[in-house]
């Protein structure tokens, strides 16, 4: 056996493997990781067994794939996810990563789509909450904020730190 590494008294044992995913690290850094923290336990506070969780603009699907598994540490026994991107190669990125995802409890999709269309898709069944990457360049007109709104109870975005949109109840 190979040593790894050495402990106090010359002791060794093979190190633990990691349990980080790929890009995890990268996705909690991102400035909205402690606004979708704090919503996900505010749920799971209320009893709720069940999520849904949107990202627009999601590119290559990280932070999706991380809340959506943060959200099964949680406890939650239901966990979907969509990502809607206008890029292929980001979506394609998206959908071979989420192929890694072993859970039968998280359904996760990404689609190639047209975002404000999406959104607006999304208003029939408002998702619990919206992820979107203000930061980015995106538009700030009235029809993305209104197909934001419509698409989820709370919008996290990355815009100064801050979430918009109505807080989860």
């Amino acid at each position: 056996m190979k040593k790894v590494g050495t402990l106090s008294g010359g002791a060794s044992r093979p190190r633990p493997k990691s349990v980080a995913t790929p890009g995890s690290r990268a996705a909690r850094g991102d400035p909205r990781w402690p606004r979708i923290a704090v919503a996900l336990a505010g749920l799971r506070e209320r009893h709720r067994h069940a999520v849904r969780i949107v990202d627009a603009d999601c590119g290559c699907g990280t932070l999706l794939i991380e809340t959506v598994r943060y959200a099964r540490t949680l406890g939650f026994i239901a966990v979907e996810g969509r990502g809607i991107d206008g890029v292929p190669a980001m979506i394609g990125r998206a959908r071979a990563a989420a192929t890694r995802l072993d859970d039968p409890a998280i359904g996760l999709v990404f689609d190639l789509a047209d975002m404000i269309q999406a959104l607006v898709q999304e208003a029939d069944f408002p998702a619990d909450i919206v992820l979107w990457h203000r930061a980015r360049g995106k538009i700030d007109q009235p029809d993305v904020t209104a197909a934001l709104a419509a698409a989820g109870d709370l919008v996290v975005d990355d815009a100064e730190q801050r979430a918009t949109g109505v807080q989860v109840s």
